[in-house]
């Protein structure tokens, strides 16, 4: 008997020998035996070689999806944000740098400031950077440690112009470099400090715990946190290729961004797989690459070090690349090939547009993506950064691709995506709005859950063995008619259902 893995291998060449590709609404996977409950099931996955996920979902690096509040939130509830390249190399990698510094097990370059330094240039320069803390550990000339600012400081300096000197607490408590989380706790909660330098031999500093997060990661709420092994929050951030790629990532690096990936909308292309490889020649990092929809586009860059790959050309709720360029894979097919060629090389896939319905994130996973990227999905939510706006009553939020009109003549990130100058612009995206869907929190919790229980249908106790096990139908127009609420008038609407065109 053929395994359940070379079962849905023989569906889908079935179907390609038909010269057929399928999208999310095309298909349903089959029900199985299941001796796992929802709630039980694990949902841990991967976004790149390296980089964990807690909850398979990625925010799209969309300038009205993904900056760093959506980032921030995206990372608590277990996933991963990528801050797009529409803004400069500088904002982008401040906006990376918020999310680093949102919540800190152990900082390990913390930032210090001179002790001559003015209470007004640091708190200028905490507004600048968009700090949301209030420690700095305070050094001399030689860059030891004499003392640190805190919140308590701050609130009681009368005077501005007065030196970081005359302001800080001398008499710091501290612990040696390697300082595990649960001795810093104990340290601080003993002395009562919010704040606990490392300081080296030299009298140095080595690093910095804050009480606050210490206790969250220890004791609190974190465990659905998606963090790094010191205990910050991952977040990624979009690049493009060749001077563009090294510009961002001059700055990236410094502020220790999990991954990058580089965003183009073609990604089988000389310039993508050439900035992969010297990218991973001179950096220690992750790179995801993409976009593809082709099983060959996946081996070349697989061969050329791409730790992850971004499957999707066109299939985006805002892009118009099919029906203006004429090209793209319809995206269960693209995710499915592209994976088959990833297996071999044991790379994480991301599904990257066309989903509508929590549904499609199993459909997705079972085709062989180890996690999904939404943009649509998540545009419209209180921390996505687009504006709002009333329209007939109702209140909603703007939502446009990289590739419309607006985002391209806005900005070089946009035309760098889609290969083009600054003039004679050919749109390959639309600009339009959302309705307001509330805090991302609860539209998360809609989405995991959804998901959960198409694995318990399957009986698929993890994302890889939902991966391993999924078997899939084709349905019909009618089929598909049937699956959505009909024949009645809806009087309340579900929280996780709206009917989509």
């Amino acid at each position: 008997m053929p395994s359940l893995i070379a079962r849905r291998d023989q569906f889908f060449k079935n179907i390609n020998d038909q010269g057929i590709a399928l999208t999310y609404d095309d298909v349903r996977l089959t029900t199985g035996h299941s001796e796992v409950l929802p709630d039980d099931i694990d949902v841990e996955s991967k976004f790149s070689r390296n980089v964990g996920l807690r909850i398979p979902i990625a925010s799209a690096a969309m300038d009205t999806v993904t900056e760093a509040e959506m980032a921030i939130e995206i990372a608590k509830l277990g996933g991963i944000g990528v801050i797009h390249k529409n803004f400069s190399p500088h904002d982008q990698a401040s906006q990376v740098a918020k999310v680093k510094f949102h919540l800190n097990g152990l900082i390990g370059k913390p930032i210090c400031f001179n002790q001559n330094v003015s209470i007004e240039e640091i708190l200028n320069t905490r507004k600048q950077k968009g700090y949301a803390f209030h420690s700095f550990p305070i050094v001399d000339d030689e860059h030891r440690l004499v003392g640190i600012l805190t919140e308590n400081d701050f609130t009681f300096c009368e005077n501005l112009a007065l030196k970081a000197k005359q302001v800080m607490t001398k008499n710091v408590i501290t612990a040696k470099p390697g300082a595990s989380l649960r001795e810093a706790y104990d340290v601080m909660k003993d002395n009562k400090k919010k704040s606990l330098p490392l300081r080296d031999k030299s009298g140095k500093v080595a690093g910095l715990y804050t009480f606050s997060d210490v206790k969250r990661i220890l004791v609190g709420d974190s465990k659905t946190f998606n963090v790094d092994k010191t205990g910050r929050l991952r977040v990624a951030a979009a690049i493009g290729v060749y001077d563009d790629a090294f510009a961002r990532l001059e700055k990236l690096i410094p502020e220790q961004v999990d991954v990058v990936v580089i965003d183009t909308a073609h990604g089988d292309s000389k310039g993508v797989l050439e900035t992969l490889k010297m990218v991973k020649k001179k950096y220690d990092v992750d790179v995801i690459a993409g976009n593809i929809s082709e099983a060959e586009s996946a081996e070349r860059l697989l061969k050329a070090g791409a730790d992850g790959l971004k499957v999707g050309q066109g299939p985006g709720s805002i892009c118009t690349t099919r029906i203006i360029a004429g090209i793209g894979k319809p995206q269960v097919s693209a995710v499915y090939e592209c994976a088959k060629a990833a297996r071999r090389y044991k790379v994480p896939v991301c599904a990257d547009g066309g989903l509508k319905y929590s549904g499609d994130i199993s459909i997705a996973i079972g085709a062989g993506a180890h996690s999904v990227m939404m943009g649509n999905m998540l545009a419209g939510t209180k921390e996505s950064p687009g504006d709002f706006r009333f329209h007939q009553g109702v209140q909603y939020k703007v939502y446009r691709g990289m590739g419309s009109l607006g985002a391209m003549e806005s900005s070089k990130g946009s035309r760098e995506r889609y290969n083009q100058g600054k003039n004679d612009l050919i749109p390959e995206g639309m600009e339009g709005m959302v309705p307001y869907k509330g805090p991302v929190k609860e539209v998360i919790h809609q989405y995991v859950g959804g998901l959960r229980r198409g694995m318990g249908y399957v009986g698929a106790r993890s994302i890889e063995h939902l991966r391993e096990i999924a078997q899939f139908i084709r349905i019909t127009e009618a089929g598909k008619a049937e699956s959505h609420p009909h024949d009645i008038v809806i009087t309340r609407e579900a929280p996780n259902y709206q009917e989509k065109i």
